[in-house]
């Protein structure tokens, strides 16, 4: 049996009426728990129209077809007038996500702003982002949040300090190979990092790679006596390609593939790995991404 730790992230409105409870639903049939991170303020994603500016992310937008893949209404969230607020909106639903015994996690008070601004904020706009999204997180779900995964593995030291003070068993905010606790300068945090491993949809999905396709590079993926953390989207896997997704699951377990939410591929020893966290660039994601210096770990 091959375990892959499973992070569904949810990014906007959308996503979080419609593919979460088709989540829940598929993961109840299946016996699957899995890692729901939230998106739990203002759904203002359609602000990340002005991206189109970038060739990169026009030629992104293209390729997945992102107008019938998350919706027109998604791609103009925000964009003219102040985006709903999820949390508010869907508290019933993220509230029945706990119910289910789904690890749940804060995503973002603000995805967009998150993913597109965190490079350049304050310690006090960070923290104020922290804080309303945690606090809105728990009032939903009635007690603190498991863990907190970056928008977009967008993180910096500075984020990753301040996460320090919220009591998050870790973090999952950046790309990697392995479980290890972050390095800042001389210091070693507490929080350990569970990086996602395997690509997503967005990142593969194309010209060149159908819908179908990418979900069998990712069974050819997954090995043995490595980490293996997939991320799927609510917008996604939840949605127009629930039906692939739920092949997938299918086609996972005859592999003796075991889906278990990211919590618990932790164990009962701590993280003794370390490592910095840089910021690089992948195949198929627009701008940075915060990533496992794997390369040269910290001592």
């Amino acid at each position: 049996m091959i375990q892959v730790g499973l992070r569904v992230d949810v990014d906007t409105l959308r996503g979080t009426r419609i593919g979460v409870p088709n989540l829940l639903q598929l993961f109840e049939e299946r016996g699957i728990a899995a890692s729901f991170f939230f998106s739990v303020g203002p759904d203002n994603m359609g602000r990340h129209l002005w991206r189109l500016l970038r060739p990169t992310f026009l030629f992104k937008m293209l390729r997945t077809r992102a107008a019938s893949l998350y919706g027109w209404e998604i791609l103009l969230r925000g964009l003219f007038w102040p985006g709903p607020d999820i949390g508010r909106r869907c508290a019933e639903l993220i509230r029945s996500a706990s119910q289910a015994g789904h690890e749940i996690g804060l995503h973002a008070w603000d995805h967009q702003r998150w993913q597109s601004k965190v490079a350049g904020m304050t310690q006090h706009d960070l923290q104020q982002e922290m804080e309303l999204g945690h606090q809105r997180l728990c009032e939903l779900i009635g007690r603190e949040p498991d863990c907190a995964a970056a928008p977009g593995w967008r993180m910096t030291n500075s984020a990753l300090e301040l996460r320090e003070r919220f009591p998050y068993r870790y973090g999952s905010d950046c790309r990697g190979t392995g479980i290890f606790r972050p390095v800042i300068g001389n210091r070693t945090l507490t929080q350990p990092q569970i990086p996602s491993t395997l690509p997503t949809y967005d990142e593969m999905v194309g010209p060149k790679c159908s819908p179908a396709d990418y979900y069998q590079a990712v069974l050819e993926r997954v090995k043995p006596d490595v980490l293996n953390v997939l991320t799927v989207h609510a917008e996604v896997e939840g949605i127009v390609a629930r039906d692939l997704f739920a092949q997938f699951l299918q086609q996972a377990s005859q592999r003796d593939l075991h889906f278990v939410p990211l919590g618990r591929l932790l164990g009962n020893e701590p993280a003794t790995d370390t490592a910095e966290v840089i910021r690089q660039s992948i195949p198929g994601r627009d701008g940075w991404l915060a990533v496992q210096n794997s390369q040269e770990q910290a001592k």
